[in-house]
């Protein structure tokens, strides 16, 4: 569908479900990857060499919520392929259950480190090798959530707005830069892990990882030049 031969990608969070199929997607279609995930292991177990050819692939584990962590990752991309083109942000996490007044601060706080820092930080690494470059594309992954507020999800649905806000003012800033930034808002993703926790649920009405891995491309690849800022809805039939 699109062809991303001679770009760089880099891909957060390789190592789970929705990273993994953006991380395929890109491979597919061409492009040389930089794959990060938390823990090196988690890497070398879903992409075995016999499967993607080690000159198009470069493993990184970084946590993605410190800066100097983020900073080394930038640096040994770029020593290692000499560009990035492409950041596809899927770094985040889910945690929930409990009203405003019962949440516990722990819950607030970490819930903004792992989507809003971690979002923030890789954003701030990747642009000037961008810029310098004179241009790039910049996709991170949102949530439905970040569009309202909603009961029992105060954290949640505040660190992916801040996603959202960043993804505004990232294009504001950057849009005659020749840079775009926008971002998806997913549903409810069809993983083995949701499946499990919530087993009585329609599965065949939640997105599949592979469907927001061909918007996350389309966002990335020159027929989106025109579209920056924007926060795309990818949720399925739920």
């Amino acid at each position: 569908m699109f062809d991303f031969t001679g770009r760089v990608a880099l891909v957060t969070g390789a190592g789970g479900n929705l990273g993994g199929a953006v991380a395929r997607a890109f491979y597919d279609a061409g492009a040389s990857l930089v794959l990060v995930d938390r823990h090196a292991d988690r890497l070398a177990a879903a992409y075995p060499a016999e499967q993607f050819v080690p000159a198009r692939v470069h493993f990184a584990a970084a946590d993605l919520t410190d800066e100097a962590s983020v900073q080394a990752l930038v640096a040994g991309a770029l020593d290692r392929f000499g560009a990035i083109d492409i950041l596809a942000n899927t770094v985040g996490g889910y945690r929930a259950g409990t009203p405003v007044h019962e949440t516990p601060l722990e819950t607030w706080e970490f819930m903004l480190v792992l989507n809003a820092r971690s979002a923030f930080l890789i954003s701030k690494a990747v642009i000037p090798p961008m810029l310098a470059r004179g241009g790039g594309k910049i996709v991170h992954v949102a949530s439905r959530a970040a569009l309202s507020g909603s009961a029992r999800q105060v954290a949640y649905s505040a660190s992916k707005g801040a996603v959202v806000r960043l993804v505004e003012t990232l294009a504001a800033e950057l849009r005659h830069k020749g840079i775009n930034a926008n971002c998806v808002l997913p549903g409810t993703i069809d993983t083995p892990q949701n499946r499990a926790e919530m087993p009585d649920a329609d599965f065949s009405k939640w997105v599949a990882p592979e469907a927001i891995a061909d918007v996350i491309l389309f966002l990335a690849s020159d027929a989106a030049r025109a579209v920056n800022g924007a926060a795309v809805p990818v949720y399925g039939r739920s």
